[in-house]
């Protein structure tokens, strides 16, 4: 089952009939434990159509925050122990992979965050630029994982190889993350054989593109939930990206009017447009 954020209403995608739904608070629909049964008893009670203009698609955020875990996948962990080399701060990303406790981080507020088809920015200040294609989990208040989506974890490499602790300027900044299209809310966890795929076109060539499965986790979702709810209360739920695992050559930058699409096949393709911030 799909739940589609819209301009004027809410959809529901089910077996391949749609069911519009009239929402006031996008958060009180999603945040709560049992989202599954609550979207097929709302159904019940509706009216499908098959033929749905999805328009006006947001991303499928409230007032949530968006928070990440690094260095999730063995890729990844070597990703930032060669960009960071030269600082050394390479030991860092070497000793976290391996520790107890992951690394999670604050990555935007809900104002931060686009859609899909909608434009992502890279930093001015920096010149090492890459997206990072991630299972995005939606967690209720209650800490219970309810729905996933595909997000877009953009990096500035440039800025965080120059030394670790400068990881949020790297990471937060205006229009820094994605995500969509819609949530999916299975009735079972998702298959962990499921497959993330990124494809980066630059002028209509595909510049690079590869797919990983998400059982190349080294940590489980519900062990990342759990550190994220250690300390911390989510009145509204939170989004959580899990990490990624696809990492482009350092021979690559992203430029602007590149295009990036992220696609996890139960959910759909998120896709996104690169630019700067003018002014």
């Amino acid at each position: 089952m799909k739940l589609y954020k819209c301009e004027s209403n809410v959809i529901i995608e089910n077996q391949e009939q749609y069911f519009p739904l009239q929402v006031n608070d996008w958060d009180n629909l999603i945040n709560r434990r049992g989202l599954y049964s609550f979207l097929q008893e709302q159904i019940q009670n509706s009216s499908p159509t098959n033929d749905m203009a999805l328009s006006g698609l947001q991303a499928p955020i409230g007032g949530q925050e968006v928070w990440a875990a690094g260095v999730t996948y063995l890729r990844s962990r070597d990703a930032r122990m060669e960009e960071s080399k030269q600082s050394g701060g390479d030991t860092f990303y070497d000793k976290v992979y391996d520790a107890e406790r992951p690394e999670i981080f604050f990555k935007a507020t809900a104002n931060r965050v686009v859609g899909t088809n909608d434009t992502l920015h890279i930093r001015r200040d920096s010149v090492w630029d890459v997206p990072e294609p991630e299972l995005t989990l939606f967690i209720s208040s209650e800490g219970t994982i309810e729905a996933y989506t595909v997000g877009n974890d953009m990096s500035s490499r440039s800025i965080e190889g120059e030394n670790p602790l400068y990881l949020p300027q790297a990471k937060m900044y205006e229009r820094c993350a994605a995500l969509g299209p819609c949530l999916y809310v299975p009735e079972q966890p998702i298959d962990l054989e499921t497959e993330i795929e990124l494809a980066i076109i630059r002028k209509g060539k595909t510049e690079f593109e590869g797919k990983i499965p998400i059982s190349n986790m080294k940590r489980t979702h519900t062990e990342l939930v759990s550190y994220l709810f250690r300390e911390c209360n989510f009145p509204k739920g939170c989004f959580l990206m899990t990490g990624t695992g696809l990492v482009p050559p350092d021979t690559f930058t992203l430029r602007p009017q590149d295009v990036v699409n992220i696609t996890i096949a139960p959910i759909g393709t998120l896709t996104n447009t690169i630019t700067q911030k003018i002014g």
